[in-house]
């Protein structure tokens, strides 16, 4: 065990959050806000710890690779507290061009001497300058068994390979070289073609992208575009969504509109699901897991003030964020109410719509929560789509006559997807689906799932 310290600079932060990752399973993004709301810390302090934890953690199978090539002795052999120190000044000369690679080498050996772990110093540097030797100076625009993928469609050479080849093992490859568990690249590379499996890889390691909803009762999407260029934020419209796409957001809530509720945090592809349902003006909607709040808002703005939207959760914690949500953007038709999950105090309907954003894998926002591929087991996919199954049936019973119901989630697997529809429509002969979509992360969005059903 480490003598605790008080972080006093972004690494140093880095390595305390990692460890406590590492020792204790808490999920990264909440040690983030926690440190943040603790300290004084300025925007690019921020932005650079964000990056380590998140990279550290996102890119774990491509820092095993590379290590493996110029440690001294098996990983499995080495400390765990001092893995996560090589790990952090191994991300920065790998993915990290704005810091110079002496600095990184530099300050990472210092930090063995702040740990008090001195005896650490000569293997911290003597790995770290096997791998400055390992990288070259030039860049490729393909997949390589030699060339770590920094970007899509920019990679960085290595003077030997340490990947497996891509033409022979490439799901191995892209297991190694994107760091995902194999099983799920053998199952992508089954049923995608070598294009979309690498914009898909690509995708999910790219730092998210903030997106927000604009909240048109209150502003334009262009009024708030032109707010945010003149405070010298850099944002984009997207055609035919009332959606902003941040480049640089720092602290969201420090953005101008926040608390006047002008808008709030959500994906392009989220929003494209109350769109889907489409509910009736004056409606009444059922947002079934609805915390926290992002598409019962929608809802409510489509409804409008006459229509009434419930919304629904297990998480008395994650339901107030919908309140919270609701009271900042202004909407006072949303009701809310805790239920358990199986489904015993279910509201008994019937509702004109129904959004049933059932749990899922999260395959599709890999990229937004780093560690989920690691924590997730190819057996949980099916005991997912038997809960899901099992939502699906149970919100369609409180469907009444001619009304929508809209099932989503965050995956892209077809267990949770298509296959729970097909398997729910089956036994249901009233029910019919009338569009549905897959998303694959990207550009676009956020990678999951929608189908539009409509009961007789």
């Amino acid at each position: 065990m480490l003598p605790a310290f008080q972080p006093r600079t972004v690494r140093e932060l880095a390595y305390t959050l990692l460890e406590r990752h590492r020792t204790q399973g808490t999920w990264v993004q909440e040690l983030l806000q926690a440190a943040f709301a603790r300290g004084s810390w300025s925007p690019a302090d921020r932005a650079l710890a964000t990056e380590l934890v998140n990279g550290v953690v996102r890119r774990r199978g491509t820092l095993a690779a590379i290590l493996a090539a110029v440690m001294p002795r098996p990983l499995a052999q080495v400390e765990p507290a001092l893995l996560t120190l090589v790990q952090i000044g191994t991300y920065q000369l790998l993915f990290l061009d704005r810091v110079p690679g002496y600095a990184a080498v530099h300050e990472t050996v210092e930090l063995t001497k702040v740990l008090g772990q001195r005896r650490w110093t000569t293997f911290v540097n003597g790995v770290l300058r096997g791998i400055t030797r390992l990288l070259t100076d030039e860049w490729c625009d393909a997949p390589a068994a030699d060339a770590v993928p920094v970007a899509p469609g920019r990679h960085r050479r290595l003077h030997r390979a340490v990947f497996p080849d891509p033409a022979t093992a490439p799901a191995a490859f892209v297991a190694q070289a994107y760091s995902l568990p194999e099983w799920l690249t053998v199952r992508w590379h089954a049923r995608w073609t070598w294009s979309q499996l690498l914009s898909v890889a690509d995708a999910i390691n790219a730092p998210p992208v903030l997106s927000v909803r604009v909240n048109t009762r209150r502003v334009g999407v262009r009024e708030l575009w032109e707010r945010w260029t003149e405070a010298g934020i850099q944002a984009e419209c997207l055609p035919d969504l009332p959606v902003l796409r941040v480049a640089q957001p720092g602290a969201i809530e420090l953005l101008p509109g926040y608390a006047e509720g002008w808008w709030l945090p959500q994906d392009a592809t989220a929003v494209r699901a109350a769109l889907l349902l489409a509910p009736p003006r004056g409606g009444t909607v059922w947002d079934v897991c609805a915390a926290p709040g992002t598409k019962s808002t929608h809802l409510a703005d489509i409804v409008g003030p006459t229509g009434t939207v419930l919304a629904t959760d297990v998480d008395a914690e994650r339901l107030n964020r919908v309140r919270e949500n609701a009271r900042r953007l202004g909407f006072d038709n949303i009701r809310t109410a805790l239920v358990h999950e199986d489904g015993r105090d279910w509201p008994q309907g019937p509702f004109d719509a129904v959004l049933l954003d059932a749990p899922c894998s999260n395959t599709g926002v890999l990229h937004r929560r780093p560690e989920v591929r690691w924590r997730l087991r190819p057996c949980e996919l099916e005991e997912l789509s038997a809960l899901q199954r099992r939502l699906l049936h149970q919100a369609l019973e409180r469907v009444g006559p001619g009304g929508r119901l809209v099932y989503s989630t965050c995956s892209i697997e077809p267990e949770e997807n298509e296959q729970v529809v097909e398997g729910v429509l089956r036994q249901r002969p009233g029910v019919a689906q009338r569009a549905f979509q897959l998303y694959l992360p990207g550009f676009h969005g956020d990678g999951g799932y929608q189908s539009l059903l409509v009961v007789d």
